[in-house]
C-alpha cells in the first residue's frame, strides 16, 4: 500500500517547481514518522497522510477533482474505512490557510503530520521553498513599501512579496507546533530564519 501511495504521489508532484515537489513530501514523511514514534501515533495513518498531504491542496490542484481521485485511489488499494476517514480528516484541516483551520485538526496523527509539514516550511529549507514559491507564482523578492497582510482578513492569494511570507506565516509557526517534539525542532529553525531576515534587510539597504 505504501509503495502504491509513493507512486501515486510521485506522479502528482512530477515537475513541480513551487517547493512542493516529491523531495518535500519525503522530508515531511521522515519527520512525521520521527515525531510520530516519539509521540505514540498510529504510524500507518501518519505515513499515508504525510505522503498524500499536498495532493488535495488548492494551491496546487483543483480540489474537487483531487478529492475524487483520492477516493478512487483508496478504493484501489483497499484502505480500511477508519484509516481512510482518519487520513481525510488530516488532509482537510492541516493546511494553514491564513489561520482559518486553527483548532480544527483533532487527531494526534494529524497534529504530528501538521508539525512535520510546518517544520519543512521554516529553517534553511523553508527559506529556499519560500523564494521558489514566490518565483513560481510571480511574486517579487521584496518591496519595503508593501507591508505584511493580516491573513485573517486579507486574500491569501493576492500578490505580495517573498519577505512578507515570513511575517504573515513562517515566524508564527514555532508557537503553533502541536507536539513537544515538533517544538524542539522548530526552535533552531526559527532562529535561523530570524538571522537570515536580519541579514537580508541589512544587505538590501546597504
Amino acid at each position: 500500500m505504501i509503495k502504491e501511495t509513493e507512486q501515486y504521489v510521485k506522479t502528482f508532484h512530477q515537475g513541480d517547481s513551487s517547493g512542493h515537489d516529491y523531495s518535500h513530501i519525503e522530508r515531511v514523511r521522515r519527520m512525521a514518522l520521527k515525531i510520530g514514534r516519539t509521540e505514540g501515533a498510529d504510524l500507518l495513518v501518519v505515513e499515508m497522510a504525510a505522503l498524500l498531504h499536498d495532493t488535495v491542496d488548492d494551491k496546487l490542484t483543483d480540489e474537487v477533482t483531487a478529492w475524487s481521485k483520492l477516493e478512487n485511489f483508496f478504493d484501489k488499494v483497499g484502505l480500511e474505512e477508519d484509516k481512510r476517514d482518519a487520513i481525510k480528516h488530516i488532509l482537510k484541516y492541516m493546511s494553514f490557510k491564513g489561520g482559518e483551520n486553527a483548532g480544527k485538526l483533532e487527531s494526534l496523527e494529524g497534529k504530528v503530520v501538521q508539525d512535520a509539514d510546518r517544520l519543512d516550511a521554516i529553517g534553511a529549507i523553508g527559506i529556499a521553498r519560500t523564494f521558489m514559491y514566490a518565483g513560481k507564482f510571480g511574486d517579487i523578492m521584496y518591496d519595503s513599501q508593501i507591508p505584511p497582510r493580516d491573513l485573517a482578513v486579507a486574500n491569501y492569494r493576492e500578490k505580495t512579496h517573498a519577505i512578507n511570507h515570513f511575517y504573515e506565516k513562517l515566524f508564527k509557526l514555532k508557537d503553533l507546533m502541536n507536539t513537544e517534539t515538533g517544538r524542539q525542532f522548530a526552535e533552531e529553525r526559527h532562529q535561523f530564519m530570524a538571522t537570515f531576515i536580519e541579514q537580508f534587510k541589512k544587505e538590501w539597504s546597504e
